[in-house]
């Protein structure tokens, strides 16, 4: 029988300060929570071991990087037989930064950045020339107001991994 893992107010503050600052020193995350660097360590040990802190990444901007075009992509999949082949591909692709299946119009979407117009344009005719890809629809992010990976966290109980593979 396995013990109910949670997250407590001190787990919570840890990953928001980590949200907020990943390059944080852990001797200021002690300071901020109240405990030694030894305890905030061995907490965020088992943050990691549990799949709560799945890794730290630097944010970068890409307009200052020349990656001047986000988009949406809608991509109509002809049948699930494709799923695989399809996902495989999408998620080799260095622009494509997000892979979703979703409903409503469409089997999947992505989340890509390039740098122009016509990378874009050679992108989508890759991505049509695959097997099964019946169709796309693109919408071209004009302005972005928000982007973040951000989650507000609070005390709670872990879900087990069980139900996280099935899902």
């Amino acid at each position: 029988m396995s013990t109910v893992e949670r997250i407590d107010e001190i787990d919570v503050r840890i990953l928001e300060l980590l949200q907020e600052h990943g390059r944080m020193k852990r001797n200021r995350i002690a300071e901020e929570v109240g405990l030694s660097v030894p305890s905030v360590s061995e907490r965020m040990r088992k943050l990691e071991e549990r799949g709560v802190i799945t890794g730290y990444h630097a944010v970068l901007d890409p307009k200052r990087l020349h990656f001047d075009i986000t988009a949406f992509i809608r991509v109509i999949v002809d049948g699930s037989e494709y799923y695989p082949e399809f996902i495989r591909r999408a998620t080799a692709l260095d622009e494509v930064l997000e892979v979703h299946s979703i409903t409503g119009e469409g089997s999947h979407i992505l989340k890509v950045r390039t740098r122009n117009t016509t990378t874009l344009e050679r992108l989508l005719s890759r991505i049509q020339s695959w097997p099964g890809v019946h169709g796309t629809i693109t919408s071209i992010v004009l302005s972005t107001f928000k982007e973040t990976r951000r989650l507000p966290v609070a005390p709670t109980e872990l879900l087990p991994v069980e139900a996280l593979e099935s899902s």
